[in-house]
């Protein structure tokens, strides 16, 4: 297959995410709290990707004056992340409105019909994360235009389940019905082409654009990252099965350990009538967000939390958007034109 004919196959296989999207390449940033911010955000839009706000734990005046922000640097489509357990969900869904954002992505837990329904009213395209068949049928009934699965080696927040096997699980049935992006541990080209072929019309990648020249992150939660192997991204330890916790995956260093203490007290408090289920998780959603901030603004690398995917092996050096986004789509041209062509049928 040559490189022509090999860019039209990539067109064709992801032209359901382009037009989704309304990008050049159908690549979404991830949402990186502290991370995807204007700054990167505009820069992978500007590039041809498509930007993703983290609104993480914002309040509705600070998430406007990001979005606004956003929109002052680039004229291209992005959209906002929103965490549905965010007690002001409804009010952050309308600054999105207000603000005609093309596209509302709700993470962090399954959305309830409800919220969907809000967020489409605002005018904008609805995307969900999918961490299991039975749910991603559930999400597509109650609305959501679109989905993202997203397996274990993700860095964040994540679920029990590989990329490779949601995949299998998801997109046979799924990807006729509405646009499925597929992320966790992508690094390379090649292995977008793997999805797209089996139905995905796109990927998501958070880790790759963590060392992008126009991310605010610290120098010192860059070189963590550039120094680090995939092994180094781990899952945090839940420390009570009769208290779940959404694992978290981050290089393993202080900060790590010192979340399993801050495990163990809170759920003593949970325990002692002090807090609240929902509480006791907003209480553990904060210690994230500080602990984040640390790495990430301040470059505090050893008590703070790097969250990473095990894709960060891949993360060798500081490179803007534009060429990350680039040598993405490379690679993926190379693995195209790489297929023998198909054999011509006798004729009888």
């Amino acid at each position: 297959m040559t490189i022509t004919s090999a860019r039209e196959r990539l067109d064709g296989l992801w032209r359901r995410g382009l037009e989704f999207l309304g990008t050049d390449v159908a690549i979404m940033g991830g949402a990186m709290s502290w991370i995807s911010e204007r700054h990167l955000v505009s820069a992978i839009s500007n590039a041809g990707g498509f930007g993703v706000i983290a609104a993480g734990s914002m309040e509705p005046d600070r998430l406007a004056a990001e979005i606004t922000a956003t929109q002052e640097l680039t004229a291209k489509p992005f959209g906002v992340n929103l965490i549905t357990m965010h007690p002001q969900l409804d009010r952050l869904i309308d600054v999105c409105g207000e603000l005609q954002v093309g596209h509302i992505v709700l993470a962090g837990g399954l959305p309830p019909a409800t919220a969907i329904k809000r967020a489409k009213d605002t005018g904008a395209k609805v995307i969900c994360f999918a961490p299991a068949l039975v749910a991603a049928k559930k999400l597509v009934r109650s609305g959501a235009d679109a989905l993202v699965i997203e397996g274990t080696e993700a860095g964040g927040h994540i679920g029990p389940v590989a990329t490779g096997v949601l995949a299998q699980e998801i997109l046979p049935e799924m990807a006729a019905q509405v646009p499925v992006f597929v992320a966790g541990g992508l690094g390379r080209g090649e292995a977008i082409v793997s999805y797209l072929e089996m139905g995905a019309v796109g990927a998501q990648l958070g880790t790759r654009f963590v060392c992008a020249t126009e991310c605010v992150a610290h120098q010192n939660f860059k070189k963590a990252f550039i120094r680090a192997a995939a092994r180094d991204a781990v899952p945090t330890v839940q420390v009570d099965p009769a208290f779940p916790v959404i694992p978290v995956r981050a290089l393993a260093n202080e900060g790590s350990r010192r979340f399993v203490e801050f495990q163990h007290e809170v759920i003593r408090r949970f325990r002692a009538g002090e807090l609240e289920n929902k509480e006791a998780q907003l209480e553990i959603e904060h210690f994230w967000a500080g602990a984040l901030r640390r790495a990430v603004i301040d470059g505090d690398v050893e008590t703070g939390s790097v969250m990473a995917g095990q894709s960060v092996g891949m993360v060798t050096r500081e490179q803007p958007c534009a060429e990350i986004l680039s040598e993405l789509v490379d690679q993926a041209l190379t693995a195209l034109a790489g297929r023998l062509p198909t054999p011509a049928l006798p004729v009888s």
